[in-house]
């Protein structure tokens, strides 16, 4: 009788050991959980929630999309985690194995800048979640006004040293009933080093659900005077978009062995 009451208040004791445990585990992921909310401006949160989900978006490994060009189209093809990537040409290819931008260009048709594009084009596809990112300061900007709406936005700026281009900016704007958003503004530093005041204007108003996420099917660049957006100047098209929660090897990402590194200018 003494033995089994013993181990009757062992097992007690264990299972209430085991609960802590359980109780402090969901609790740090609870914390970890506010505090990645907690980073960022309460509007950018609804943008993400309208968009399918910041945590929705960080359970996918893999994005693949192509962009349609006629003869010179375009397959580009993503880690979202290590940020990894290739974008394959029909008759060139261009990437980043996570330590250096390649190209495989043996017929020297490639007219472009490896380094400036290998990336690019993820990160107006990525749009909203890429602004989640670490290095990011979130401050107000006025709204945009388009036909007559106000689209209201947040300023988006870098930490020193973040990314090939910190002095970037981007303005992010949104439609204030359904916060998807509408209206990106950039600036471009990498060719110059010098920070631009000038801001170029890309319209997001065509949108596709791919694995539960609401991605662009379409991005359309404005022209601009000042402040001012104006009418349409040219669209590009997202096709057969996939999105996985399985890694390509890292072979995939390396420098083919027939490629070269490129040397990428960092502002």
């Amino acid at each position: 009788m003494r033995k089994t009451v013993v181990l009757f208040f062992a097992l007690v004791i264990g299972a209430c050991k085991s609960d802590t445990k359980k109780v402090e585990i969901q609790e740090r992921v609870d914390d970890e959980i506010i505090q990645s909310v907690e980073r960022f401006p309460k509007a950018l949160n609804k943008v993400f929630d309208a968009h399918g989900g910041l945590e929705a978006w960080k359970s996918k490994r893999t994005l693949i999309y192509e962009m349609p060009k006629g003869d010179n189209s375009e397959t580009h093809t993503i880690d979202l985690w290590s940020r990894q990537d290739r974008v394959d040409f029909k008759e060139f290819s261009l990437g980043f194995d996570g330590n250096g931008v390649w190209l495989l260009d043996e017929d020297k048709k490639y007219k472009g800048d490896a380094g400036f594009y290998h990336n690019l084009m993820f990160y107006f596809y990525a749009m909203p979640f890429v602004l989640a990112d670490e290095g990011i300061i979130y401050s107000h900007t006025q709204d945009v006004v388009y036909d007559g709406k106000n689209y209201p936005g947040i300023r988006i700026s870098y930490k020193s040293g973040v990314g090939t281009s910190s002095k970037d900016e981007y303005f992010i704007h949104y439609d204030s009933k359904t916060h998807q958003m509408a209206w990106l503004g950039y600036t471009v530093t990498y060719r110059t080093g010098e920070k631009s005041d000038t801001i170029k204007w890309i319209r997001y108003n065509d949108w596709q659900t791919v694995e539960g996420l609401v991605l662009p099917k379409s991005i359309i660049w404005h022209n601009f005077e000042g402040a001012k957006i104006l009418d349409a100047r040219n669209t590009v098209q997202f096709v057969n978009c996939v999105l996985s929660t399985t890694p390509k090897p890292d072979a995939f990402y390396a420098k083919p062995e027939n490629g070269t590194f490129v040397t990428v200018k960092k502002n």
